[in-house]
């Protein structure tokens, strides 16, 4: 007698899933403050450490501007996209550095570039927020391989969280 055929399941991550694994992540994100605990000394030298903690900063504060960029074109993607602006600006605190929240500190910038334009649609400003976001979380994942201990944790995490992120703003908008 044959047996029915499975169930389908859709492919992917469930959301639910997904949700957890960022929260998760905000968890690991709130037990360091992204010094590293004295352990640069040990596995990496302190330069090193320091330039991939601060690009690490500098790249969540990209985010936070494409962020920003986003929400002053279409304010009614508040309710979506707010919560992850939020959570990118704790990644940049996570990485030791200090932000105000109602005006970024654009005074660090090494060049200061052009402001951010949102595309012509709400979906392509979406698509374009999860694009970077997924560049990012790979090229943090790439770059957890060459520092040590808490911060190549801290990386993982907020690499995890902004796949989480792209996942989230692109649910629904295909």
């Amino acid at each position: 007698m044959p047996y029915p055929p499975p169930p389908r399941v859709p492919s992917g991550p469930r959301r639910r899933s997904l949700l957890a694994s960022v929260a998760g992540g905000a968890l690991l994100v709130g037990c360091s403050d992204g010094t590293g605990s004295g352990e640069e000394g040990t596995a990496g030298s302190p330069s090193v450490v320091e330039r991939a903690r601060v690009r690490a900063a500098r790249d969540s504060r990209s985010i936070v501007e494409r962020y920003d960029a986003v929400l002053a074109a279409y304010p009614a993607l508040a309710e979506r996209v707010g919560p992850l602006r939020a959570e990118a600006l704790r990644h940049v605190e996570a990485f030791g550095e200090t932000v105000t929240k109602a005006s970024p500190d654009v005074s660090r910038s090494a060049s200061p570039s052009p402001p951010l334009v949102a595309p012509g649609t709400e979906k392509d400003a979406l698509a374009q927020l999860a694009a970077a976001e997924r560049a990012l979380a790979d090229r943090r994942a790439k770059a957890l391989l060459d520092v040590p201990g808490e911060l190549a944790r801290l990386l993982a995490s907020v690499a995890a969280a902004g796949a989480a992120h792209a996942y989230l703003l692109m649910e629904g908008v295909q």
